[in-house]
């Protein structure tokens, strides 16, 4: 299998593209306006303490403040303080006390409150986007990456990814973990260490303890709220975190981040330096490796299977919901087994598509109805399976007599459809128009309301032009009826830029707008 990073960049955005045999598998963008957000650290000040819903509000200087679960302060919170807690210098972070206070947050996380206040400073690290006006999440428990390993300030535990399956190689790089570990802090081990050197992994991990010290120093000498680490680019942490050994090549079009993201491979694994090209075709690079075409079908509601069955992915304000279609492959004679192959296949499709639109939180998925309970536990399995490959937490409930299946993905960032299109304007994200002909009910209506009590026979009446093609329609028009019928004059003012769900009315001598004055049901 060939697997490729395209990243391409301009002045309005950064796009990163993974594919597997030309077919792409994670896709990630990047607004100047909008920033990547997750990883960076914060010194914020506690704005509210809410025990009833179990959570905190820091100030972090964004729009909204940063929600802190009490499920996310941790136990590390009281070593934290320290840093800028001037009556706890003395105090040892190990000690006995200080253990046994971890131990009861952790036993019981409800209790997280009372070690906060109003008006307290508290380093925080955000871990979530903020998605339809919500502020970003944030946790307490502060951790640094790096290309090959994790550094987790006043933690001791040591853990290695477990997608290092191989038992003499954990042993060796548990081993490695331990001689290395700075003091009074934890370390992981990630997957890209894999049979790397313990001189590299060093070397990473001093890395890492910089910046750890960097942090601190802002912390000690800087008033929240502020920034004191921004975690890199979308195409960097790309790099950082998922640029494996299986990767066959890296393609950039962009002349600055070709040369920032060599010189930092140069440093952390030279031996991969060779799989970097810096793409200078006139071909736009994304045309080049037919990945546009790809992007396009992710603003579809709707997504083919190989049988000629089809998904369509709905979003809600509650929850993603999924349907299967069999299309014409519900033709067949077996028509329990036609019904597995299209689930079988939906299957593998939803999770392609959750991945590539980084869609997160409840996903309700209606299969195709299965009566056999072996069948539903196949379509359970081959989701289990599949979902191995993504790298958000998943969640799933068994299949319902109903063919219905729950969901959860863990959600960072907005998905893709909401970081790439914006509600539209005029039916504000439904997807529906009112119909024209109730437009003009609605207007007819107005008008029998203002000739109850008229200011003036002379009106103008400004419209969109879909909205006057229909009151111009018929002999005599509809327009011409309206005045008739009412004894007024209306001028009719036709405008691209009205909404065409609204109309508005003016005092065609003083030009005062009326519509509000007469509004049915107003």
């Amino acid at each position: 299998m060939i697997k490729e990073i395209i990243i391409n960049a301009s002045t309005s955005q950064t796009r990163v593209a993974i594919t597997e045999d030309g077919k792409l598998v994670d896709f990630f963008i990047e607004h100047p306006e909008k920033q990547r957000m997750v990883g960076d650290i914060h010194l914020g000040r506690v704005a509210r303490v809410l025990p009833g819903i179990r959570a905190a509000f820091v100030d972090i200087n964004l729009k909204h403040d940063a929600f802190l679960h009490f499920s996310d302060i941790g136990d590390r919170l009281d070593e934290l303080q320290s840093m800028f807690d001037d009556d706890d210098d003395d105090e040892n972070p190990n000690d006995e006390n200080n253990q046994k206070k971890g131990d009861e947050a952790k036993e019981d996380p409800s209790q997280a409150y009372k070690k906060l206040h109003k008006g307290q400073d508290i380093l925080v690290q955000i871990i979530k986007e903020p998605v339809k006006g919500k502020g970003v999440r944030v946790t307490s428990a502060i951790s640094i990456p790096g290309r090959f390993t994790v550094l987790l300030p006043y933690d001791n535990k040591v853990g290695i990814s477990k997608k290092i399956s191989d038992y003499k190689e954990r042993r060796r790089l548990r081993k490695i973990a331990r001689s290395i570990l700075p003091s009074n802090c934890g370390l992981i081990i990630r997957t890209a260490a894999r049979e790397q050197s313990e001189e590299i992994l060093i070397a990473d991990l001093k890395y890492l303890v910089k910046t750890w010290e960097n942090i601190q120093e802002k912390t000690k000498n800087n008033e929240p709220p502020i920034a004191v680490f921004r975690d890199v680019s979308t195409s960097m942490s790309v790099i950082r975190d998922l640029f494996t050994p299986d990767i066959t090549n890296v393609y950039i079009d962009n002349k600055r981040i070709y040369k920032e993201l060599t010189e930092y491979v140069s440093l952390i694994q030279p031996d991969l330096l060779k799989r970097f090209n810096h793409y200078r075709d006139n071909e736009p690079i994304f045309e080049a490796f037919k990945i546009e075409e790809q992007i396009r079908g992710l603003m579809h509601r709707k997504a083919d299977l190989p049988s000629g069955g089809h998904i369509v992915i709905e979003h809600t304000e509650a929850m993603t919901v999924i349907d299967v279609n069999s299309g014409r492959y519900a033709a067949k004679k077996d028509q329990e087994l036609n019904s597995l192959k299209t689930d079988l296949e939906a299957a593998r499709e939803l999770v392609r598509q959750l991945r590539l639109r980084d869609i997160g939180g409840l996903i309700v998925v209606d299969f195709i109805d299965l009566e056999d309970d072996k069948n539903r536990k196949k379509i359970y399995d081959e989701l289990k399976k599949e979902f191995k490959k993504d790298r958000a937490k998943v969640a799933m409930l068994p299949m319902t007599d109903f063919g219905l299946m729950q969901i959860t993905r863990q959600r960072v960032r907005e998905n893709i459809v909401q970081s790439m299109s914006e509600v539209c304007p005029y039916c504000e994200g439904t997807g529906m128009l009112t119909k024209k002909s109730n437009i003009i009910h609605e207007v007819e209506s107005w008008v029998k309301r203002y000739k109850l009590e008229p200011i003036t026979r002379f009106l103008e009446l400004k419209v969109h032009p879909s909205v006057a093609l229909l009151l111009r329609e018929g002999f005599p028009s509809r327009i011409t009826k309206l005045q008739l019928n009412n004894s007024l004059r209306v001028k009719m003012i036709v405008d691209e830029k009205c909404d065409p769900r609204k109309f508005h009315f003016y005092n065609q001598k003083n030009g005062d707008e009326i519509t509000e004055e007469y509004k049915v049901g107003g």
